[in-house]
């Protein structure tokens, strides 16, 4: 079996890549400003991107590549779509931020209200972690409670009491947690795996009372590609109501991707709060987190409960999320993007039923991943054998010699976008056979 290179053994392909790297690791930690970047998972030095557009990404050595990281999620209309950089060069010019309200997060505030079920308002910060964050922290203030609950393999930002047997980068170093937080600072937090209603009726017996949320992403997609069974998220929504405790669903990757309304719509299950992120912001660093008025009532300044953030609401961000949102609506793109990936996965099949080893795929509309688990795709958090990890490098540097760019960490989904064309579909299925035939 082929393993993935040592770091290193391809600098001779992308020398100016490697160039970059070996100056980033003197001033950047890891040479990278996200862990999973680093291609520590897969073996061999990490891409720098000069430039992209449509399905395409370009390195620094000009070389170019069909794209299924799209900056893993928000590019959902594609790199680049013109009608995204027309908004925001215009509102470029009337400048990047003012540290004041503006129409536009009116606007896309308007948006993500009329669109997401039990949303009433809605607050923008500049990334999933920081509206996860204030989202707990308003479930505690509405609850008057301190205890939060979380799933295995779930990954809801970097928070210190998050950052609990935590998925995504966390998933691919194989670490549960992170070294710098304090005990104290996950006291209040109780794990709990996946699909296991017992286990979460059991722990609401005896904590109840004390319970003021409970989150988890409806679709778990930061340790695989993880759909969960409807009966286990109506048992966490009645188990919740029963208890007085918040659903929070934390739809940073899920929502305005699989549906106009999420998860949540597809699910028929409307949580208390919900975060946001990714595709709402179109490119640009946003996120945000809603619920019912009740409950956001609590925020300042209304309320009493303190959240706040210098470039929240910026009017680009915003700009890019509106044209972003405007475009999927004007184009069917949830319509599209779900016949997209049926056409993938029947493309798929007869290439995975002849791999030389298990591989499984996992799809939900845009969303897919590639299983490396010989026992068979997992609906809780699995962890990979070294074996199976080294397949999956293997499969990377594959497929990256083909010209194909997948996410550098067995553990990431892969994005579908309205810029992908049938073409490159097509592409993707006849190097996928190829380099899983090198493999073997």
């Amino acid at each position: 079996m082929t393993t993935a290179p040592p770091d290193g053994a391809r600098e001779d392909q992308h020398p100016h890549s490697a160039e970059l790297y070996e100056r980033a690791c003197r001033v950047i930690p890891g040479g990278v400003s996200s862990p999973v970047r680093a291609f520590r998972a897969v073996g061999g030095t990490p891409l720098f991107i000069a430039r992209a557009a449509g399905a395409q990404v370009v390195d620094a050595d000009g070389r170019s590549y069909l794209d299924f990281v799209g900056s893993w999620g928000p590019l959902i209309a594609g790199h680049a779509h013109p009608a995204v950089i027309a908004a925001v060069t215009q509102a470029l010019t009337r400048g990047t931020t003012y540290g004041a309200p503006c129409a536009a997060e009116v606007e896309l505030a308007e948006r993500v209200v009329a669109s997401y079920p039990a949303a009433e308002q809605v607050r923008f910060v500049s990334s999933g972690t920081e509206a996860v964050m204030s989202a707990i922290r308003v479930a505690r203030a509405f609850t008057a409670r301190d205890l939060i609950v979380k799933f295995a393999g779930c990954y809801h930002g970097h928070a210190d009491h998050l950052l609990v047997a935590a998925g995504s980068g966390l998933a691919t170093f194989g670490k549960p947690s992170s070294a710098g937080v304090p005990a104290a600072f996950t006291a209040c937090t109780r794990v709990l795996p996946l699909d296991d209603e017992a286990g979460v009726a059991q722990l609401f017996e005896r904590e109840g009372a004390n319970i003021a949320a409970v989150i988890i992403e409806p679709v778990p997609a930061n340790h695989g590609l993880l759909p969960q069974r409807p009966e286990f998220l109506q048992a966490l929504r009645r188990i919740t109501r029963e208890h007085g405790a918040l659903l929070v669903f934390d739809e940073v990757i899920s929502g305005f991707r699989l549906a106009r309304g999420g998860a949540a719509e597809l699910l028929g299950i409307a949580p208390d709060l919900a975060t946001f992120g990714k595709v709402i912001g179109g490119g640009m660093p946003v996120g945000a987190f809603g619920g019912a008025r009740r409950i956001m009532a609590r925020l300042a300044p209304d309320g009493d409960t303190y959240q706040a953030g210098t470039l929240s609401g910026n009017p680009v961000a915003m700009t890019a999320g509106l044209a972003t949102l405007d475009l999927l609506v004007r184009e069917s793109g949830w319509q599209r993007l779900e016949a997209r990936g049926a056409e993938l996965e029947r493309l798929l099949q007869p290439v995975l039923a002849k791999a030389p080893f298990p591989v499984h795929l996992v799809r939900l509309g845009s969303l897919f991943w590639l299983s490396f688990h010989e026992a068979g795709a997992p609906r809780t958090a699995a962890t990979l054998t070294e074996r199976e990890i080294a397949r999956y490098a293997a499969l990377f540097h594959g497929m990256l010699d083909r010209g194909v760019y997948l996410p550098p960490s067995a553990y990431e989904a892969c994005f579908l976008s309205l810029a992908h064309t049938a073409t490159d579909l097509t592409r993707f299925t006849s190097a996928l056979g190829a380099s899983l035939a090198a493999i073997a």
